[in-house]
């Protein structure tokens, strides 16, 4: 009985069970689920740094304390309460020069600009050391010629690092530099490049070139001017000044550097005087802004004084002559060329004057009462046929 009741059980068709379908995990599941496995990764072992990234690092961290953040201070009326207030005007890169507080920048950190105009340079400057204290300083002695402004720090001397001096004469193309500078305001930035190539000429803003010239391709951007470039020594060889940029973009990978063996020749004078002596005129002139502002003049700069007794006043330079209300009496001479070369700004004839000191007699284009007329002045002391030379300040 029971053994057909089992024959009949197994006879009944059989109903497998049906498979279970695999669950497919949604975006959200998928998160949930990885997020569990969050945990620090295992740090990868690696090699010491090579030896050429030990020097650089090196080198980095020694010249630091030499770098400083250049500000220029300008002085400007309030138009609504009409005070004097001092601003910011522009922003470089120096480095100290020497234990006595001498900082080297560019000429063009501390230039004065208005619509693409250089207006005149600023006297004082705020001095940010690698400490991140502040000081006041004053613009001491400027070249145009060769883009050089030197300023008196007022901080404490042993507060201050002097950056190592090196040659620029024995480089060659393909050493490795170092540009340390503040690009974009970045403070102590550092960038590493070669020597692209040596002996370039560069023009400055006063229509003088800059000779033997270094060209790098370590990254040099706005910013950057008056910034040291170092060879991998740590010596300073030259001193970032320009770059090649197309409209829109800042660096491109070529940029100048003024070689430091023409700093070392030219900084030590200009600090011991001021400025590069050119040969005393003794006669001033008024800032290219100021005459074309008051008397509409846009070319060539105007006699304001002329010193007794100098070449100047040998030659009968005429200054201009105002009376007690400030009225014209005498329009001053307007000098438009010196030496056949047309004088566009008194910047621009003093960097003349500092890379072509003159011979015994020069010639000036000079327009008086509406006529242009050359004077010759003769610089010998005693002659009587004296006659001008050009400079923003008496000189």
């Amino acid at each position: 009985m029971i053994r057909h009741a089992l024959t009949a059980l197994l006879a009944l068709p059989f109903a497998a069970p049906s498979a279970a379908k695999p669950e497919v995990p949604t975006e959200d599941t998928t998160i949930q689920r990885f997020r569990t496995h969050a945990a620090p990764r295992k740090v990868a072992p690696r090699p010491s740094l090579s030896a050429d990234e030990k020097n650089i690092i090196r080198r980095f961290k020694e010249a630091k304390p030499s770098v400083v953040f250049v500000s220029a201070i300008a002085s400007a009326r309030d138009p609504r309460t009409l005070d004097i207030t001092k601003v910011p005007t522009g922003a470089g890169t120096g480095f100290v020069w020497d234990e006595w507080g001498h900082i080297v920048t560019n000429h063009h950190v501390i230039t004065v600009e208005r619509e693409g105009k250089r207006l005149g340079d600023v006297e004082e400057v705020e001095v940010t050391l690698s400490t991140g204290k502040t000081y006041k300083g004053r613009v001491i002695a400027t070249s145009f010629a060769y883009d050089i402004a030197v300023i008196q720090v007022f901080a404490p001397l042993e507060s201050l690092r002097p950056i190592p001096i090196g040659r620029s004469r024995d480089l060659q193309e393909g050493q490795t530099v170092l540009a340390i500078g503040n690009p974009f305001g970045l403070d102590h930035s550092l960038s590493v490049g070669v020597i692209s190539a040596l002996g370039r000429e560069i023009d400055t803003g006063y229509n003088t070139r800059i000779l033997k010239a270094i060209q790098t391709d370590a990254a040099v951007n706005p910013g950057n001017s008056g910034g040291p470039l170092l060879d991998s020594a740590g010596r300073m060889v030259g001193m970032n000044t320009a770059i090649v940029a197309t409209k829109g973009e800042a660096s491109v990978g070529v940029g100048f550097a003024i070689p430091v063996d023409t700093l070392n020749h030219f900084v030590p004078q200009l600090i011991a005087r001021g400025r590069l002596e050119p040969p005393r005129m003794g006669f001033m002139t008024m800032g290219a802004y100021e005459a074309q502002r008051v008397f509409g003049i846009t070319r060539g700069v105007l006699v304001t004084e002329v010193e007794a007794g100098s070449p100047a006043n040998r030659a009968g330079i005429r200054p201009l002559q105002v009376d007690a209300e400030g009225h014209v009496k005498v329009m001053g001479d307007i000098l438009l060329g010196y030496q056949g070369r047309v004088i566009e700004s008194e910047g621009q004839l003093l960097a003349m004057l500092e890379v072509e000191p003159p011979a015994d007699e020069v010639v000036f284009d000079v327009l008086r009462d509406g006529q242009v007329i050359k004077v010759v002045l003769n610089l010998k002391q005693g002659k009587a046929e004296d006659k001008p030379k050009p400079a923003p300040t008496i000189i």
